[in-house]
């Protein structure tokens, strides 16, 4: 058939031609509904991807392949209520499909449904236990609804599996920093911020570490990074100004701190830092000028205890 043919080919608009040609003859077709939508969902086409992907559902409601390829075009559609009750509906019609409950916590996790994803990813992990990513997966889940022990067994099954993982070490650093354990978060991070890394993100994390570790020296290092990095990265440029000033670099500290200011004209906290930085400059009147504005945010937000971004003024 010539829109199968198109469809290996990754000639989506011509397959689906194709295929909506072919429908018209034998619209009892299940094959070539699988292709039609198939089409649609690989050509990107969300809209008709998923009005053929109800058709089909309709016609053949206990086939879970379409139940899952319409989950996922209700996805890429942005409607994702909709395509988490098409995906729990594949799950229920193929509960051994893994790459089923896979996209269905893939939306939760868009969604910032933690729990409901780490559900979904457990079964995963029982059905295909040696798939490194998976492991991840359920790690974010488990850290991002505050079971940090468990993410830790997860980044360090996934990097069991796969030693040169990228983005293990930090994942897994991550982790151990959200509850404390600095020097283990420190040995992790560092083997993923090495010379050749271009995530900042990864940079940032480190020198944080090393921050509250108090290794201002080697945190002003890669902080530095993180903003050259990403020069916006707004936490990035308020801990290297926390840093820089903690070694003495004074101007640089004032420098990168009123670039945070920049990026979040709401951050009280860097407010008070380059008050601190400005004071020992000896620029009296701008430090108080700052001290002011660190107040008037402080009273203003008051959910954050009186601190825009929940930080401590160390």
């Amino acid at each position: 058939m010539r829109g199968q043919q198109a469809l290996e080919a990754g000639d989506f608009a011509e397959a689906a031609r194709n295929f909506e040609q072919a429908r018209l003859l034998a619209p009892e077709d299940r094959d070539i509904f699988r292709g039609l939508v198939l089409s649609y969902l690989q050509g990107g086409v969300f809209p008709r991807a998923v009005a053929a992907g109800k058709e089909a559902v309709e016609r053949w409601p206990r086939d879970a392949e379409f139940r899952h390829w319409l989950g996922l075009a209700y996805f890429q559609d942005r409607d994702s209520a909709a395509a988490i009750e098409q995906l729990r509906k594949a799950a229920q019609l193929a509960p051994q499909n893994a790459d089923v409950h896979h996209d269905l916590a893939l939306v939760f996790l868009d969604q910032q449904q933690y729990p409901q994803a780490a559900e979904q990813l457990e079964k995963v992990v029982r059905l295909r236990p040696q798939a490194a990513l998976d492991h991840v997966l359920l790690g974010r889940a488990y850290q991002n609804s505050n079971r940090s022990l468990r993410a830790i067994e997860e980044f360090k099954s996934a990097l069991r599996i796969e030693p040169g993982l990228p983005l293990g070490h930090y994942h897994l650093g991550f982790a151990y920093a959200s509850i404390g354990r600095n020097a283990e978060a420190l040995a992790e991070l560092r083997q993923d911020a090495t010379p050749g890394q271009t995530n900042a993100e990864v940079f940032y994390q480190f020198g944080h570490t090393l921050l509250e570790s108090g290794q201002w020296k080697e945190a002003v290092a890669a902080l530095g990074r993180a903003t050259q990095l990403a020069p916006n990265h707004q936490d990035a440029n308020y801990d290297l100004g926390k840093a820089l000033l903690l070694v003495g670099q004074t101007d640089d500290a004032i420098a990168a701190l009123e670039r945070a200011i920049q990026l979040n004209p709401q951050d009280a906290s860097a407010y008070y830092q380059l008050s601190r930085a400005l004071a020992r400059k000896g620029d009296d009147a701008g430090s108080r000028q700052a001290l002011a504005r660190f107040d008037e945010l402080k009273k203003s937000q008051k959910e954050t205890g009186g601190m825009a971004t929940g930080r401590e003024r160390k």
